[in-house]
């Protein structure tokens, strides 16, 4: 197995070149005094050493050792707990968080590239750190000044985790028949009592607090998701100084035994009238937690891209190496027994299709990213009212189709070692095991296709989806002639069936449902072909002004022609598969399946 190494060229002409970062940052009055190039590249460079150097080297072993529960308390895998003191101290827990409470107040944009060196490198360990942010930032949104300042400093501090529990037994996707209960103490807490399965870092030996933010009903709430509160409910009660206090009647019941990220701990968690805070107000629950899912949901795609980046990694270094049989036009390698198998169709065909999805899904979180920003920071409403759209229409993509192509990724990278790809050593079914988990939680990749689909799509006439498609139009005469033809098409072909869509599910409801998994496809297509377009014109131009890296910038050209020539046709199919309707899907009677 390849040692994973940063791929900080290819952020930094996404981040530098093709976006320009440096530009929004200084656009934006709320980052003008907190990031630079010099300072973005430098947190960029530390970032690339630190999860080398420490978080990397531990990924495999993290596999095969795994978490352990005993009565109660988890323990990590070996030099989990090192590593993560480590990431702590550096500040990599706040990066992007309030820098009242201690963080570093970064942009999104800048975060997405360390979640993806953290996810490729070991994405047991990522899951840890990411929960934490997460929950921190439905608490610095929601909370009272007071829980702010009780806990978000320590959580940013990577003293203190955080998790989020939402699931339970019997409500997964349908959070509104949860039966987790908090009754009101009448001094400003509240007692929650309940079981949630699932829990990323619900109990662990990494920090010294968990803060759990914890969905639950009060005995008179209204039925459904309407009636959803957020508490947060720490494992270990605070005293007022901020020293920890007596336990919290929180426990953890017993971890899973899981198929891959064996070294995130995915527990079961019993709150047995446990002390709570309420988060934001009441029955106002979901919308809380929602402020963290858009990021969530990103970083999930991101998870699928950063395995998708560790297997090409690997997958590349053994086509190299790997000799098998002669090239078609004759041997390359004459004074060897054979030629490396990079020669073969089959093998590049596995590695410019993971070469190129991997490099057009690092330009597209970027791109998500860059929305989430403009909303958080831009002082101009029309300008965060754009993006606010662009982040509502786009996550369900960003999570679903970039996690989807993770997937594939790993499988294609295993099965260029052949029979070596299927044998623990090598590790590639590592990634493969840990890949699968991203398909499924933060929302199964069908719901996300339905979110988009249904809420984002049909929902408001297909009002967002013009509105990225305007864009996309508007930059497509800049690109490189040999892609504005195709990219156009692309855009037409995605309104097209958005309209058909439409037009259908007014007189079939059903119609939403049928299109929904293939219409998200139709859309990342589409999207990573605007990606490969602003790729491609930034190549280009560099080319023409006589670049000192060549081979770099002809690379982009020649890996955007593959994606264009060999992956974007798949709308053809995905186009014919939705208009296909409804009707195959439900003319099999129940009993007959």
């Amino acid at each position: 197995m390849a040692e994973y190494k940063a791929p900080l060229r290819d952020i930094r002409f996404v981040m530098n070149e093709v976006f320009e970062a440096d530009k929004i940052w200084a656009s934006l009055p709320a980052l003008q005094e907190t990031v630079d190039p010099e300072t973005a590249d430098a947190i960029l460079e530390e970032a690339a050493k630190m999860i080398e150097g420490m978080v990397a080297p531990i990924n495999r072993s993290g596999d095969e050792e795994g978490c352990q529960w005993n009565e109660g308390a988890v323990t990590t895998p070996s030099g989990f707990k090192e590593a993560y003191q480590t990431y702590a101290d550096g500040g990599w827990v706040g990066l992007t968080g309030n820098q009242e409470m201690g963080a570093m107040g970064m942009p999104k944009m800048l975060s997405s590239q360390v979640e993806e060196m953290t996810m490729a490198a070991n994405f047991s360990f990522g899951l840890y750190p990411m929960l934490t942010v997460g929950a921190c930032l439905s608490i610095n949104a929601h909370a009272t000044e007071e829980l702010k300042q009780a806990y978000l400093p320590n959580m940013y501090a990577g003293t203190w985790a955080g998790s989020m529990c939402l699931t339970e037994p019997h409500s997964g996707t349908d959070l509104g028949i949860i039966r987790t209960r908090a009754e009101d103490n009448g001094d400003g807490s509240y007692s929650v009592t309940g079981t949630k399965i699932f829990i990323t870092g619900g109990e662990h030996d990494l920090t010294e607090n968990i803060i759990h933010l914890v969905l639950a009903k009060l005995p008179d709430a209204p039925a459904g998701p309407r009636g959803i509160s957020l508490f947060l409910v720490p494992k270990i009660k605070v005293n007022a100084d901020g020293s920890l206090g007596e336990g919290n009647n929180v426990s953890c019941g017993s971890i899973e035994h899981k198929m891959g990220i064996k070294g995130s701990a995915t527990c079961v968690m019993n709150f047995d009238g446990s002390t709570g805070y309420l988060v934001g107000e009441l029955n106002k629950g979901l919308a809380c937690m929602f402020t963290m899912m858009n990021y969530e949901r990103l970083g999930v795609g991101i998870q699928g891209l950063g395995v998708g980046e560790a297997s090409y990694q690997s997958a590349i270094e053994y086509a190299r190496d790997r000799i098998q049989g002669r090239a078609a036009t004759g041997p390359v390698q004459p004074e060897k027994a054979a030629d490396p198998i990079l020669v073969h169709a089959d093998v590049r065909r596995m590695l410019l299709n993971m070469k190129s999805t991997t490099e057009g899904g690092r330009a597209f979180s970027s791109y998500v990213a860059k929305q989430l920003d403009l909303v958080k920071f831009s002082d101009d409403n029309e300008v965060v009212a754009r993006a606010e759209a662009m982040v509502a229409l786009l996550t369900p993509v960003a999570k679903a189709f970039m996690s989807d192509m993770g997937l594939n990724n790993t499988i294609d990278g295993q099965q260029v070692f052949g029979g070596h790809g299927y044998i623990r050593e090598w590790g590639q079914e590592q990634l493969v095991r840990d890949a699968r988990i991203a398909q499924i939680y933060e929302g199964t990749n069908g719901v996300q296709a339905l979110d988009l689909m249904g809420r984002k799509t049909v929902a408001n006439g297909g009002e967002w989806t013009r509105m990225f498609l305007d864009e996309v139009r508007e930059a497509a005469p800049g690109a490189p002639e040999e892609f504005r033809a195709p990219l156009l098409d692309a855009c037409d072909r995605l309104q097209s069936v958005t309209d058909w869509v439409l037009d259908r599910a007014a007189n079939d409801p059903n119609e939403i449902g049928a299109a929904s998994v293939e219409y998200l496809h139709l859309f990342g297509y589409t999207a990573y072909a605007y990606m490969w377009a602003l790729m491609a014109t930034k190549a280009q131009q560099k080319l023409d002004e006589g670049t000192q890296e060549p081979d770099f910038y002809q690379a982009k050209l020649v890996t955007a022609r593959y994606f264009y020539q060999r992956l974007l046709p798949r709308n053809l199919s995905l186009e014919a598969s939705i208009q296909s309707g409804a009707a195959p899907l439900y003319a099999l009677a129940d009993e007959l399946f």
